[in-house]
């Protein structure tokens, strides 16, 4: 019903669509007199804005038909190498002797055409031999070619790199870089000849669980089964694929409208102002993105629903748990992106990426553990968003500049830059990788700092395995759980049961005083100094101090002089027998002691010992 809704909609509104098409025609048409005036600009203003928004923009073309190089023009030619049911594979050849390195763009399959990436493809022409998968609508495959899922998807990228050959660099916009990465890790696990020798991903969800978007909320707040009764349906009897279930392009289209919708609006509200003011140029700059942008295009159901159940709700790749199967042969293969080791791996992200947030795509790092750290490097492009980092001025002035750096830092038999080229864009070389600065702990440390709306409350834990030659890539995460420390608990108010139980307990720790007995007075006998090891010990000199406390655990103590070190009590056996032999030692202890000062006090006179006497000391 969702497509029949649709079209009923588009149909309802023709009549309101020819109206205004005629009225903006006949307004700002510089024949007609009235265009000059404010009153008339600002009808065929409203016209046009009413006219867009009811209209259907079907799929453009990417209209590269040359390029500057070194200050030349030269012509480009689109050629297809290859056609799948489902994509083509196009190469703008350009007419030019020049061996420049070979760059496979993989556009994003999530609604919108590959021309979307116009400005990606225009910025590497000048200096790049560029290669594009040209995704087709769904609508559009008749039945009769079969299905279309994720694994098939893996397939067509794994044949396209073996029809480029080794020396091919690979770099995927959005939401192909986790496809990108598994394909390549497959073919790293294959040890396939044809491996690229670097990949580039930019802005797209390798590991969701790193941080959270509307996008990723929405993922996940579902299930399957709401996905399938909600947002699938069948493509209407009148299109060539008709009865093929899909996801439509125009509910991907309000999904993005609605995330931005005060951008959206400003922006209508600026185009009006344009049209009034006729500023030509900033018009036409509006017209040409939203035409872009509003064209839309069907993806199968199977894709669709396998990329939200393994990429956002299963995280089956940073997990290690995907496995593709081979569309030809139907064998289930693990998908491992540790064994990759050949591929040289550059992140991208924007700062303000509302649809995959950092950490996302930075977490490629932690999987690919095998690459060399010469081998990887990152960027983070500050003050941009998502449209950003693959179009616009900060795309042309300071992302290309670090891809062209990186990939011909690992394909040097190539031809050089222009000087003139050189002068108006210079080369940046982005910066290597370090664990520390880019890593996930690092980046939920500064989205909790930075940006709290997108950072994920959980516990993030690296996983490693006992062998090191294969160790288990990426992070656990424990959901609903602060990686901050903990703060102490904090005691609990005092009620009168617990002072009651305190009290108790106080009373029971505290020592018995026996009251009905005198406390025991204490002997202090003087210390000799220690004597040299070559005098002889006098016995006499053996001088014990006891001393008596009111404490039943410490009834007597006894220390030796400094002369003779003090014994070490034994360690009790049993609590019976170890109290019971305790008793009767301090009982004969206290009972010869008191004989001795007895003995003492009678005599009277205290004998001094003699230090001439030698000793052991």
């Amino acid at each position: 019903m969702l497509y029949q809704l649709y079209e009923l909609r588009h149909m309802l509104a023709a009549p309101v669509r020819f109206p205004t098409e005629m009225t903006r025609a006949f307004f700002q048409s510089p024949l007609n007199p009235l265009s000059l005036t404010p009153a008339g600009r600002a009808i065929g203003a409203s016209a046009e804005i009413v006219s867009r928004l009811s209209q259907r923009f079907s799929r453009p073309s990417f209209g590269l038909n040359s390029t500057r190089i070194g200050g030349k023009k030269v012509a480009v030619k689109e050629n297809i190498i290859a056609d799948r049911p489902f994509c083509r594979l196009l190469n703008f050849k350009r007419n030019t002797k020049r061996n420049d390195p070979r760059v496979l763009i993989v556009a994003p399959l999530s609604g919108h055409f590959p021309t979307l990436l116009r400005g990606t493809v225009e910025a590497l022409l000048p200096h790049h031999d560029v290669y594009i998968t040209d995704w087709k609508d769904a609508r559009e495959v008749p039945l009769s070619d079969g299905r279309f899922n994720l694994d098939d998807s893996m397939a067509y990228i794994h044949d396209f790199m073996g029809m480029l050959g080794p020396e091919t660099h690979i770099i995927a916009v959005c939401q192909p870089a986790s496809l990108v990465l598994a394909s390549i890790a497959v073919m790293a696990s294959e040890r396939d000849p044809n491996q690229p020798a670097s990949m580039i991903l930019m802005g797209g969800p390798i590991d969701t669980r790193v941080s959270k978007t509307a996008v990723t909320e929405t993922a996940q707040s579902h299930t399957m089964r709401w996905f399938e009764d909600n947002v699938i349906d069948a493509v209407p009897s009148y299109y060539p694929g008709a009865g093929r279930r899909v996801y439509p392009g125009f509910l991907q289209l309000s999904g993005f409208m609605s995330m931005n919708m005060d951008t959206h609006v400003d922006s209508h509200m600026k185009f009006f102002q344009h049209l009034v003011t006729g500023d030509g140029e900033l018009s036409e700059k509006h017209r040409a993105f939203y035409n872009e942008y509003l064209s839309v295009m069907d993806l199968t159901s199977e894709f669709f629903l396998q990329t939200i159940s393994e990429v956002f709700q299963k995280q089956s790749l940073p997990r290690g748990k995907m496995k593709w199967r081979n569309p030809q042969t139907d064998e289930l293969i693990d998908v491992r992106p540790q064994d990759i080791r050949h591929t040289a791996l550059l992140t991208i992200e924007g700062e303000l990426d509302d649809v995959s947030a950092r950490g996302q795509t930075t977490a490629a790092h932690e999987l690919c553990l095998s690459i060399p750290q010469r081998k990887q490097y990152h960027h983070l492009q500050m003050g941009c968003g998502h449209y950003g980092i693959f179009n616009g001025s900060r795309w042309r002035g300071e992302v290309m500049p670090r891809i062209r750096n990186f990939i011909r830092t690992f394909d040097e038999d190539k031809d050089p830059i222009p000087e003139s080229d050189l002068k108006k864009i210079p080369d940046i070389a982005p910066e290597r990788f370090d664990h520390d600065k880019h890593g996930i702990v690092a980046v939920r440390r500064w989205l909790k700092e930075n940006q709290p709306e997108n950072y994920k409350k959980c516990k993030c834990i690296q996983q490693r395995t006992k062998n090191k030659a294969h160790p288990d890539p990426g992070f656990y995460f424990a959901p609903d759980d602060d990686p901050a420390p903990s703060p102490k608990k904090q005691k609990k108010p005092a009620t009168a049961k617990t002072e009651a139980i305190a009290s108790t307990e106080t009373k029971k720790k505290k020592p018995r005083i026996n009251k009905g007995r005198k406390p025991k007075a204490k002997v202090h006998l003087p210390l000799l100094e220690p004597l040299e090891e070559t005098q002889k010990a006098d016995p006499r000199a053996n001088v014990i101090e006891v001393s008596f406390t009111k404490n039943k655990d410490k009834k007597s103590t006894t220390t030796a002089s400094k002369d003779k070190p003090a014994k070490k009590k034994d360690k009790p056996q049993t609590k019976t027998k170890a109290k019971a032999k305790t008793k009767t030692k301090e009982k004969k202890k206290t009972s010869k002691l008191k004989a001795k000062a007895s003995a003492k006090t009678k005599s009277g006179t205290k004998k001094k010992p003699d230090p001439s006497k030698k000793r052991k000391a």
